[in-house]
């Protein structure tokens, strides 16, 4: 197999910014023809192995999985962005390896416009949110719209779409804790600040000087029980869903901070992920999330927090 080119990302670039760096040239594998002894034998009239071959090929680059049934992995725990409901509705996909359970989201509508564009059923296959990229490459699911975001490790392994919505990271604080009157990252030194695993949530949190890093957890309802039952001073939150956080939990509130105070790249974007290689797919994807209006973005964000599970 030959090497595949690197794409070196500086530092400095921004998350937001390094998918438009980060698109990698597949390899391509070599052909060997071998020759026996005697008289080459006749081709046959009509559809050779090599346009057989070809067609092959041209269909697995514009397929996903079987062509029928479009596996999708994600945690559902994550709302609005996925969630696990018990009954099926126009809004939801069954979730294939939980019995009676169905998934709903915002990444599942998103999900289901890909799988109608496609031509394919969708279902979602539940998992760890650190388990989804590895679940990709050994082709268990075949693509993750799971609230991910590309980072360069991440793009290691698997080949990351557009985003499909443009989120932000946040802290948020208790409005009678100590730490209400923030408004830089430097007042949080020293503070017990909680994130979820294996995601931006919590890679940010190193950025608090002399932070008290808290071990992550694995959902958001976990981080949001972290700050509530007072085992940390303050979390990092979705910018998007916090209307309805702050709905559920009138006693907490989003820290304000000063320009040039905050996080250097708070920008959390959502993309879709399919294992690498397949650059016609990824294009057929970048097509189909660019078809979705702003509008329509929107409409579908409001909708899902509005029925969102408390």
């Amino acid at each position: 197999m030959k090497a595949t080119p690197h794409v070196y990302v500086s530092e400095r670039v921004s998350r937001r910014d390094f998918l438009k760096l980060s698109s990698l040239v597949a390899g391509m594998g070599g052909v060997m023809v071998l020759s026996g002894c005697g008289p080459a034998a006749q081709e046959p009239t009509g559809t050779t192995d090599d346009t057989t071959d070809e067609t092959d090929a041209d269909t697995a680059a514009t397929t996903l999985g079987d062509g029928k049934t479009l596996r999708i992995g994600m945690e559902a725990a994550y709302a609005p962005y996925n969630w696990q409901a018990t009954e099926a509705s126009d809004t939801t996909i069954p979730i294939e390896n939980v019995e009676g359970a169905y998934a709903d989201g915002y990444d599942v509508q998103v999900a289901k416009r890909i799988a109608e564009e496609l031509g394919m059923e969708p279902v979602a296959v539940k998992m760890e949110f650190g388990a989804l990229v590895d679940n990709l490459s050994n082709g268990t699911i075949d693509i993750i719209c799971a609230g991910m975001s590309v980072t360069p490790e991440r793009a290691e392994s698997a080949d990351f779409t557009d985003s499909y919505i443009d989120d932000e990271v946040i802290i948020v604080v208790k409005k009678d804790g100590p730490y209400a009157d923030a408004t830089k990252l430097s007042d949080f030194t020293g503070a017990s600040v909680l994130g979820q695993k294996d995601t931006f949530y919590d890679d940010l949190i190193d950025e608090i000087p002399e932070v008290n890093h808290l071990t992550p957890v694995a959902t958001v309802p976990l981080v949001v029980d972290g700050i509530e039952n007072g085992t940390c001073d303050a979390i990092t939150f979705s910018s998007m869903s916090l209307p309805n956080l702050l709905e559920n939990y009138p006693d907490l509130m989003k820290v304000e901070l000063e320009e040039g105070e905050g996080f250097s790249d708070p920008s959390n974007p959502d993309n879709a992920a399919i294992a690498k290689g397949q650059d016609e797919m990824l294009a057929r994807l970048n097509e189909i999330i660019a078809g979705i209006t702003e509008e329509e973005r929107l409409e579908m964000w409001q909708d899902c927090m509005d029925r969102q599970p408390a």
